[in-house]
């Protein structure tokens, strides 16, 4: 199984254009089944952190409904590596579209760090957003 990677530190990185985002979701995929409930591989996923960091997952879908999205896997090598602040995040399905993340995700990446809803977010071509527009009645706000 292909594990979530990281690029080297790299403060050069911060300034990494989206497109360079996207090859890095698109190298990733690696449409495959794993077992007969279980597939992996069809989504990938790159996370640019606030050190300049590359973070990359990709998708396991279960029959169970136990799996996880790529942004996910990627959130994941994030915080296994000391750091919790996304500046831009992109996903790419297996065809290469871009795919903006499901509310689930966008919860999640907006919970690891408060700056994190200024993420950047590619959710078509040519066009970011950030996090909070697409979570735009923000329970926490209500809470406050």
């Amino acid at each position: 199984m292909q594990r979530a990677t990281t690029v080297p530190q790299n403060p050069g990185n911060i300034s990494m254009s989206f497109d360079e985002l996207y090859v890095c979701a698109r190298a990733v995929l690696n449409p495959r089944r794993l077992t007969a409930e279980a597939e992996a591989g069809g989504v990938g996923a790159a996370l640019l952190s606030e050190s300049g960091s590359i973070y990359t997952g990709v998708c396991i879908d279960t029959a169970c409904s136990m799996g996880f999205c790529a942004e996910h896997a990627a959130a994941a090598a994030m915080i296994t590596a000391g750091e919790n602040r996304v500046l831009k995040m992109v996903a790419v399905n297996w065809d290469g579209r871009i795919l903006p993340p499901c509310g689930r995700c966008r919860e999640f990446i907006s919970q690891l760090h408060d700056e994190n809803l200024d993420a950047l977010v590619l959710v078509a071509d040519g066009m970011a957003l950030p996090l909070r527009e697409l979570l735009p009645h923000d329970w926490r706000q209500a809470a406050r």
